[in-house]
């Protein structure tokens, strides 16, 4: 569909308006609460700076210049940005600028896709921000994250998708598909829906082509990380990653993939059972009125984001700042609104027609303002709380201990501004730490034994973690300091920090440290007696 070229601009122009003022009121609000220096909403920012900063600076793959860690789970995200500290100098900011750039292309591709399909601005402007929110896309480009470049990189999928075989088009959708796995491996769980549904229309050399580009740059990279630890896949997948292994735990494997991961995750209901449900609706109604091939080639797109919402949901995570579907969300709306072009275009004869289809486009604008609400406390305050927490231990590191040895179970930040060696309890910087964190093992005495042992014969000097991560098992070498304490957590895990010397002689002179640091006004410090 052809559309005026002053109606094309205009609505681009208010597209981009709108997203950019949203992301500037909620940067200014973020930055008044934190003397007027950016911080990320959430500490796992400061991962992909830290190893960003030692790639480009030292030329080591790790969350510390002392040894390799396959700490980030986004190699292309993280190596970009240590590309650029290379060029333009280490500046925190950087996340921030490559997000910006990615928030604006997929503003751009949005715009050209719903361009296609709506002949007045209104409704290109409407699907547009509509995807963008439902998306949370400026809590997503705040945070510092992959996540913005990752939505991008789909957009662009999907829009060269829906042109093929145009060849700009084709090449286009390769050179997605060829990064998009690097970016974040659920994208891989995208590769083979599409392969998949590509072999039900008898098109094998489309599907070969897809998983070859898809999955080799992956291969590349697993053969480099199994290469130098052990692991196919970076720390933060292996830890957090759901397993299926054919052996005496596959039923208890299954029934969490299923019942936990699926059926019963109520984050599955919040975030992807209306659109899904809007999807079958619209499949079946095909189903009924056309052949299986025409059927399936009419609805590939709506079947492949609906298959793929199911494996995420099934294999990966649907929490946190909801960035892990943000994806997910925009796929449905590329997929659903185009079908649900009568619903702009006459708006009350629609919702006579079909009520049920009505109601479940309701509960997505209801899950959009849901979404944004929750949003709004974590964007205004989330820096604020990484500032007096993460932040200020940092600076604490930075000033006593910057080249000592620490345990930490948030190492973002402390890595990024300090110099430490450090040991993870969580396992994202730390093989070492893998096997007592692997498919949700809970905290036993055998992980209690390591980390006494470990600690004390490689001369770990302190610990600054949430004691309740280690669910009762704490050292007995370890010895408590100190307690810091923030007020009203919007995006850290708890709201006190426990410091801890582990090389019993240093004990006092931890305490007296913590007690001459120029802590932040917000942070309540309780020295132990």
């Amino acid at each position: 569909m052809k559309i005026s070229s002053d109606t094309g601009i205009k609505s681009l122009l208010i597209s981009v308006m709108v997203f950019c003022t949203v992301c500037i009121m909620y940067y200014l609000i973020s930055v008044s609460k934190t003397d007027g220096h950016y911080v990320y909403l959430i500490d796992d920012a400061y991962i992909h700076l830290a190893m960003a900063k030692n790639i480009a600076l030292h030329e080591v793959w790790g969350i510390t210049r002392y040894r390799f860690s396959s700490t980030s789970s986004s190699p292309l995200f993280t190596s970009l940005l240590g590309l650029l500290i290379r060029i333009f100098g280490n500046d925190d900011r950087i996340s921030l600028y490559v997000n910006f750039f990615s928030g604006m292309g997929t503003v751009y591709f949005l715009h050209r896709y719903f361009k296609d399909i709506f002949r007045k601005s209104r409704d290109i402007v409407l699907s547009v921000l509509f995807t963008l929110f439902i998306s949370v896309m400026h809590l997503q480009l705040l945070s510092g994250m992959e996540h913005v470049l990752h939505v991008f990189l789909f957009v662009v999928s999907i829009f060269c998708l829906s042109r093929l075989p145009d060849k700009p088009a084709v090449f286009g959708f390769y050179v997605s598909l060829l990064l998009m796995g690097l970016v974040r491996f659920e994208s891989m769980f995208y590769f083979i829906v599409l392969a998949f549904l590509f072999v039900l229309l008898q098109r094998w050399k489309e599907a070969g082509c897809i998983l070859l580009t898809g999955f080799i740059p992956v291969a590349i990279f697993c053969y480099f990380n199994y290469s130098h630890d052990g692991y196919l896949f970076p720390n933060s997948v292996v830890v957090k990653g759901t397993t299926l292994s054919f052996d005496a735990e596959f039923f208890h494997q299954m029934k969490s993939i299923l019942l936990d991961n699926l059926l019963l995750n109520i984050s599955f209901y919040k975030i992807g059972f209306f659109p899904l449900l809007i999807s079958l609706i619209i499949v079946i109604r095909d189903f009924r009125k056309k052949t299986f091939r025409n059927a399936v080639q009419d609805n590939m797109l709506i079947i492949a984001v609906s298959l793929l919402m199911i494996l995420h949901s099934m294999f990966a995570d649907l929490k946190g700042l909801f960035r892990y579907e943000a994806y997910l969300l925009t796929g449905f709306s590329m997929a659903l609104i185009p079908r649900l072009k009568p619903l702009f275009e006459n708006t009350l004869y629609f919702i006579r027609k079909d009520k049920l289809i009505a109601f479940l486009v309701l509960m997505n604008i209801v899950l959009l303002f849901y979404k944004c609400s929750i949003a709004h406390p974590m964007i205004c305050n989330g820096g604020k709380s990484i500032r007096e927490q993460q932040i200020q231990s940092a600076r604490f590191l930075h000033t006593y201990y910057n080249e000592s040895k620490v345990v930490a179970n948030d190492i973002g930040a402390i890595t990024y501004y300090t110099d430490i060696c450090v040991l993870d309890i969580a396992g994202l910087a730390s093989v070492e730490t893998i096997p007592f964190n692997r498919n949700r093992r809970p905290v036993d005495d055998a992980y209690e034994n390591f980390l006494t042992q470990y600690t004390a014969d490689n001369g770990y000097d302190i610990a600054i973690i949430y004691d309740s991560w280690l669910q009762g098992h704490i050292p007995g070498n370890w010895k408590k300091a100190a307690v810091l304490k923030i007020e009203n957590p919007a995006t850290v895990a708890q709201d006190e920090v426990s410091v801890y010397s582990i090389q019993q002689g240093n004990y006092r002179k931890l305490k007296e440290n913590i007690r001459n640091f120029r802590w932040n006004k917000n942070v309540r410090v309780t020295i132990m007696d």
